[in-house]
């Protein structure tokens, strides 16, 4: 992190969802004060294209030529960004916006992505009951799906299997419930959450950004979904789970990551603020991304 500073990027798409709301997470979190409390500057907002609650006939997806045509657009501005060696903190949104963010490492070199999200984000499109790319935007990202959103510009896979960490993933037997491709039978390294809690957090998150660390990386990204977190601190997400990572434990993960000096930028997603009446767990996911990020 020597001489780079952080940027905070809003990315509000919905597109890979059937419901609103998260879209409102850029709001929620620097009215909590996220910005001036990491001294981060501002870039403004990427805004996604019309929304389109139809499911296409031919992918399977909802809104598949908007979410090509988003993550080209938030790349082009990520692009910028990481020319200018700033730390763009990405205020989504769905998780689908991770897209963009690889797209942006993809058109630059071989990027590593440390994946903290409570699910897998493995579905197929015809396993996916809604068309929500939300939850097969790490699929998308290794190539696996339409090739609109798995290959775009050409570059498909956005991040290699074997350059990615999923960190405290708990959805296991949901998604096996639920038909989901299995994750389980590729190169990409999965660190569940139970193996996370054996470790300790510190410990956990070292190995994986270890992994991250390797000479033919030219660093890596850090992905956080909400729902990541125990459902006790983190209700505000639509799709519930019990269990999960604390404050502190996030706020152990992204110390580690950027204490290594190889992180690039990171993400923020899935926060549903309509489900934070009283603004307190806004104010306590914030708490926890500066006190991860002020290393």
């Amino acid at each position: 992190m020597a001489g780079r500073s952080f940027t905070i990027l809003e990315a509000p798409s919905i597109l890979g969802l059937v419901s609103a709301g998260v879209d409102t997470l850029p709001d929620a979190l620097l009215r909590a004060g996220l910005a001036d409390r990491l001294g981060a500057s501002r870039a403004g907002r990427v805004e996604p294209p019309r929304y389109n609650p139809e499911r296409d006939p031919e992918t399977q997806l909802l809104n598949p030529h908007g979410l090509a045509e988003f993550a080209v657009s938030l790349a082009d501005r990520l692009g910028g960004l990481l020319d200018g060696d700033a730390f763009p903190i990405v205020l989504g949104g769905d998780c689908s916006i991770v897209l963009g963010c690889l797209l942006a490492l993809r058109r630059r070199g071989r990027y590593g992505l440390l994946f903290v999200d409570g699910h897998a984000d493995f579905y197929q499109p015809e396993a996916e009951p809604n068309g929500e790319a939300a939850s097969m935007d790490l699929a998308l990202a290794t190539g696996r799906g339409p090739s609109i959103v798995t290959n775009i510009e050409g570059r498909g896979p956005l991040v290699r299997d074997a350059d990615v960490v999923v960190f405290a993933r708990r959805d296991a037997e949901d998604a096996e419930q639920h038909g989901s491709q299995r994750i389980e039978d590729t190169p990409i390294h999965m660190m569940e959450l139970d193996a996370v809690r054996a470790a300790g957090a510190d410990v956990a998150a070292a190995r994986a950004v270890g992994r991250l660390s390797a000479s033919a990386l030219d660093g890596f990204w850090i992905h956080v979904d909400a729902d990541v977190l125990a459902d006790e601190v983190m209700p505000a997400v639509d799709y519930r789970m019990a269990g999960g990572l604390s404050w502190d434990e996030l706020a152990a993960v992204l110390r580690v990551g950027l204490a290594s000096g190889r992180a690039v930028g990171l993400d923020v997603t899935i926060f549903n603020p309509h489900l934070d009446r009283d603004g307190r767990i806004a104010q306590g996911f914030a708490d926890a991304l500066v006190r991860g990020l002020s290393t």
